[in-house]
């Protein structure tokens, strides 16, 4: 019962995190009401490249985890491949100015879960996410960044020539409409959505006000796994990570933890994102951790605090799992975190 006390604290805990206030502007609400077809010109022109893209939601082409979150963006601008959205993605995080330790352990992480199949997700700013999307593009596997202004500018000018590799070698994405600048209102909104298209989320060295934690909170809010590396006592930008190891973040200490934690859940998602693959198989028959699962679900909604304690199941089992039964059409997620059958 301890353990499970302890795992409930990532829904509830992570909402201590102080929240930023998101402004959006008016600009951003009249531009992705509008059908393609109304699109400004400048938007039309920049359609017109054989690598951009525009993702309504709804669309098939929608990437399913993040059509699944709270406030899904209407529209995704896309440069890149558009394909890279429905690969098992992870995200990581961290510091703009970590250690070069972090540095290293940001590249060699996205290396190796790379190349175990994930693609790597972050938000090309300076620090872990540039070391996280070098990494994953050492590997020659894709790599996705969200931005936090317009997808036709490059924040900051320094990552240019990176973000023209995550082009070729994933993609990069925005909600926000062409010619919107940087602000850092809008870094949080962008947050949610790197952890939102995320199985999971792994912090990297951060302070404990920062970015990386509201990322964390978020991907505890969405129910997808939260991961954090530990570090020295003397190092501040470790602090974030053992504040969040203590509020029941999992701690890691090599990449194979998170491939051992996530790949089932992987190997689902990309089993259903495979057109050859054809209608998959009943997620869990036959599996103990699903039979103590299912007999708590009813039509009746249920949250996912509820199913942790009734199961004797951990919030990180109970949250994968819930997952993959609502991928399957099984479940449906409701308001207020909570879960039922569907018919």
């Amino acid at each position: 019962m301890a353990k499970v006390r302890r795992k409930l604290l990532l829904n509830t805990r992570f909402r201590e995190i102080p929240r930023q206030d998101i402004t959006i502007p008016k600009q951003y609400y009249l531009s992705v009401s509008k059908p393609a077809d109304d699109l400004d010109a400048r938007t039309q022109e920049w359609l017109l490249a054989d690598e951009h893209t525009i993702i309504p939601l709804g669309a098939d082409t929608y990437p399913e985890l993040l059509a699944r979150i709270d406030d899904p963006p209407p529209l995704l601008y896309v440069k890149g491949d558009p394909a890279a959205l429905h690969l098992p993605c992870l995200a990581i995080v961290g510091s703009r100015n970590p250690s070069s330790g972090g540095s290293r352990n940001a590249f060699e992480f996205a290396q190796y879960l790379g190349a175990n199949g994930f693609c790597i997700v972050s938000g090309l700013a300076q620090g872990i996410d540039a070391a996280a999307h070098r990494g994953a593009l050492n590997a020659g596997t894709p790599t996705v960044a969200f931005l936090g202004h317009g997808i036709d500018i490059v924040y900051p000018a320094e990552n240019r020539q990176l973000a023209e590799s995550i082009a070729v070698g994933g993609a990069l994405v925005s909600e926000f409409p062409l010619g919107m600048q940087p602000r850092r209102s809008l870094f949080p909104q962008r947050n949610r959505l790197i952890s939102g298209v995320s199985l999971g989320t792994l912090v990297v060295e951060a302070a404990t006000r920062s970015g990386s934690l509201i990322t964390a909170r978020l991907a505890g809010e969405q129910g997808r796994e939260v991961f954090a590396l530990p570090g020295s006592i003397h190092n501040p930008l470790a602090r974030g990570c053992h504040q969040l190891i203590r509020d029941g973040a999992k701690l890691v200490d090599s990449a194979a933890d998170i491939v051992n934690e996530l790949g089932a859940l992987a190997g689902h998602v990309l089993q259903t994102s495979e057109e050859s693959a054809g209608p998959p198989l009943p997620a869990g028959d036959g599996d103990l951790e699903y039979v103590k699962l299912r007999e708590q679900l009813s039509y009746d909604p249920i949250s996912v605090d509820e199913l942790v304690l009734r199961s004797g199941l951990t919030i990180g089992e109970v949250s994968s799992m819930l997952l993959i039964l609502e991928l399957d059409g099984t479940v449906e997620k409701l308001s207020g975190g909570r879960y039922a059958l569907l018919s």
